[in-house]
C-alpha cells in the first residue's frame, strides 16, 4: 500500500514537472506549424501527466471548497451554468435538422433539384442532396454530445429507480456522490483517453497510438502531416466525418466537468441539510400551471 502511495505523489511530481514545462514554453505545442509541437499537444492531451494535473487540480479545489462553501457553490454554478447555456444553444440544432429534412423532401421530390448551392461572399458551396441528406446525422450528435450535460442538469435522462426514490435525503446525496466518483468520472476519462487518439488518427499521418511515449511520438513527427478525413460512405454523401470524432472527444470533457459540479452540489446537499436541495439550480420551466404537464417534458 506504501508503495501504491508513493508511487502516485511519485507521478504527480513529474506530471506537474513535465506539464509545467510545457506550460511555459508554449512554442513547444502553440506552434501549429512546427511538426513537433502537433506531436506534443498530442501525447500532452492524453497522457498521464494531464490526467494528474487534472486530478489534483480536482482535489485542491475540493480542499478550498471545504475550507469555504461558497466557491464550491461558486464551481456548481458556473459548471451547471455552462452546461446550460451550451445545451440551450445546440438544442437548436432539432429545429435545423427538421427544417433542412422538409427541405430536402421538397426539393427532390417536388422540384427535383439534385444539389443546393449556396454563394455567399462569392464563395459557392455546392453539395448534391444526398450529402445534406447524411449531414442530418451531424446535428443528431451534437444534441448528444453537447445537450447531455445540459440534459443531466434538467433532470431529463430516463433512469431506472428501484432505491432511490425511498431513502433519506442524505442517502440519496450519498449514492449521487458515490456515483459521480465511481461512475461518471472514470466513465469520462476512460472515453477521453479513447476519443483524444480517435480523432487524432482521423486528423494527422502517421497516426499515432495511445500506448506511444512523448520520444517516439516526437520521431513520428518527421514526417507528420495533415490528413483530414474526408471518406463518405456514398460517392456524393456527407464526408465530414472526422467532425463526429472532434464532438466524442467534447463529450467526454462535458461530462467530467459535470461529474465534479454534481459531486460538489451532492455533497453541499448532504452537508447542508433537505433545505439546501435545488439550491442555485436553473431549470427550464413551462411557466404557469407546470405541474399539469408533470412528467411529459
Amino acid at each position: 500500500m506504501l508503495d501504491g502511495i508513493l508511487w502516485i505523489f511519485q507521478n504527480i511530481g513529474l506530471s506537474f514537472y513535465n506539464f509545467g514545462y510545457a506550460i511555459m514554453h508554449p512554442g513547444l505545442w502553440l506552434d501549429w506549424s512546427d511538426k513537433q509541437a502537433i506531436m506534443r499537444f498530442v501525447y500532452y492531451g492524453g497522457s498521464v501527466e494531464f490526467f494528474f494535473v487534472v486530478f489534483t487540480a480536482f482535489l485542491v479545489l475540493t480542499a478550498l471548497g471545504l475550507w469555504r462553501r461558497q466557491i464550491m457553490w461558486g464551481t456548481v454554478r458556473v459548471l451547471e451554468g455552462f452546461a446550460n447555456t451550451l445545451g440551450r444553444f445546440f438544442a437548436w440544432a432539432g429545429l435545423l435538422m427538421v427544417l433542412q429534412q422538409i427541405m430536402i423532401v421538397f426539393l427532390q421530390r417536388i422540384f427535383r433539384v439534385a444539389e443546393i448551392q449556396f454563394g455567399p461572399f462569392g464563395y459557392s458551396f455546392a453539395k448534391d442532396l444526398s450529402w445534406w441528406g447524411e449531414e442530418l446525422k451531424l446535428y443528431n450528435a451534437m444534441i448528444v454530445c453537447l445537450c447531455a450535460t445540459y440534459t443531466f442538469v434538467q433532470a431529463g435522462h430516463v433512469r431506472v429507480d428501484l432505491v432511490y426514490s425511498s431513502v433519506s435525503h442524505r442517502t440519496k446525496r450519498a449514492i449521487d456522490m458515490f456515483g459521480s466518483l465511481f461512475f461518471m468520472m472514470p466513465a469520462a476519462v476512460l472515453t477521453w483517453m479513447y476519443a483524444w487518439f480517435f480523432m487524432w488518427r482521423h486528423l494527422i499521418t502517421p497516426k499515432p497510438s495511445a500506448s506511444d511515449t512523448l520520444d517516439r511520438l516526437l520521431m513520428k513527427a518527421r514526417a507528420v502531416r495533415w490528413n483530414v478525413e474526408t471518406i463518405g460512405f456514398s460517392p456524393n454523401g456527407f464526408n465530414g466525418y472526422f467532425l463526429f470524432k472532434v464532438l466524442l472527444v467534447a463529450f467526454a470533457g462535458l461530462v467530467f466537468l459535470q461529474a465534479i459540479a454534481f459531486f460538489y452540489r451532492s455533497f453541499l446537499e448532504y452537508v447542508e441539510g433537505e433545505d439546501s436541495a435545488g439550491k442555485y439550480l436553473d431549470r427550464d420551466t413551462l411557466g404557469a400551471g407546470e405541474e399539469a404537464y408533470e412528467g411529459t417534458h
